[in-house]
């Protein structure tokens, strides 16, 4: 029955990182009737987080390799799964997470409908705890203006991060996009995600995107920085793709802010630190920091002059306040080895150990 193929994905996708709550009527199912048919249901149970050709997949599926193909590649460009095609040999496929993946690759196809979905589904889910310390995507300081202290790694400075890649491609911030089509959010950078290599072409190919050069790739990292943006890219060394999120739209921030101490949940190297006699009382910080990490020192509303304190449990290390303070009061150091969460070599390979740990916490 098709009702089956669909309760089978959910359970598939459940297992994947982030996972895919249930609910206790079934908005579930009714957002992946939205998105796959039963056939497409029924094959997407079959890919797991390996990238593999399609008779492997066809093997598992009990199709004919070409009908495999033919179905996984109109899945791909539906943004239901994730797809490599290489200059040289056989295209090869992977199961998708649904955040970070399938919901994501919807952002050329949220309309009302698709959305009233998503949200139905999403207020009724059952919160299930992250994996821990190892999340899907962690926080870097922003732009080039930031003094990182020398210990600082390749993969943590945005501008080598940039370096490591040779194709890149811009698309829309999904969150934005979902809230703008509900008459909210904010004004923000609509093309503010960065993808790279084979996410630059998966997204073009696929979803909503363009490719673009290097030297774009920085313009949108210096105005997300003038636009009170965390540069949020892949929990991995060798870097999928940047988010550039603001505190309104984006989930994974709104989130954070409601933790009491976000210092503790967040993937990030680096923490703030407060020179308050150098502090000149400006202000500026305390409208860039995202997490209210940043208070007045002074009497509760606080005015130009009053100094400002740091909750340092607060703070996720995206460096927002050092870049535009005047005095130069605000600077990050590296967070304490055993603060540091797990960064591994690739995407897959966090999904991969995600995946590992969901399972043995079920």
């Amino acid at each position: 029955m098709p009702e089956d193929s669909y309760r089978q994905l959910a359970d598939h996708l459940n297992r994947l990182p982030g996972g895919f709550p249930p609910t206790a009527n079934g908005e579930e199912l009714r957002l992946l009737e939205k998105l796959f048919t039963p056939a497409e249901a029924a094959l997407a149970t079959h890919l797991t987080l390996e990238r593999e050709e399609a008779p492997a997949i066809a093997d598992r599926a009990g199709i004919s390799p070409a009908e495999v193909k033919r179905r996984l590649d109109e899945m791909a460009a539906k943004g239901l799964i994730f797809s490599v095609n290489p200059k040289e040999g056989p295209v090869l496929y992977q199961a998708a997470p649904f955040v970070v993946g399938i919901y994501e690759f919807q952002v050329g196809r949220l309309d009302e409908e698709l959305i009233g979905a998503l949200d139905a589904y999403w207020k009724l889910s059952e919160k299930r705890p992250s994996a821990p310390h190892i999340p899907q995507m962690r926080t870097i300081p922003v732009g080039q203006r930031v003094d990182l202290p020398p210990e600082a790694l390749p993969y943590e400075r945005v501008d080598e991060i940039v370096k490591t890649h040779s194709r890149f491609a811009v698309a829309p911030c999904v969150c934005r996009r979902h809230a703008k089509l509900q008459g909210k959010g904010c004004d923000g950078l609509e093309e503010s995600c960065l993808l790279f290599d084979e996410w630059a072409d998966y997204y073009v190919s696929n979803v909503e995107g363009r490719y673009i050069e290097r030297a774009e790739v920085m313009e949108i990292l210096a105005e997300a920085d003038a636009a009170n943006l965390v540069l949020q890219p892949s929990n991995s060394q060798h870097a999928s793709f940047i988010c550039c999120c603001c505190r309104c739209c984006c989930g994974v921030l709104r989130s954070l802010r409601l933790q009491r101490k976000p210092a503790e949940v967040v993937a990030s190297p680096f923490i703030a630190r407060l020179d308050a006699e150098a502090c000149e009382g400006c202000r500026i910080c305390l409208d860039r920091c995202p997490m209210k990490a940043l208070r007045s020192a002074g009497n509760r509303q606080g005015s130009v002059g009053d100094h400002v304190r740091l909750k340092v449990d607060r703070c996720i290390g995206c460096g927002l306040c050092v870049t535009t303070c005047p005095s130069e009061a605000l600077s990050l150091e590296r967070k304490a080895d055993g603060e540091q969460a797990a960064t591994p070599a690739d995407m897959t390979t966090t999904w991969q150990v995600i995946s590992r740990a969901q399972a043995e916490t079920q």
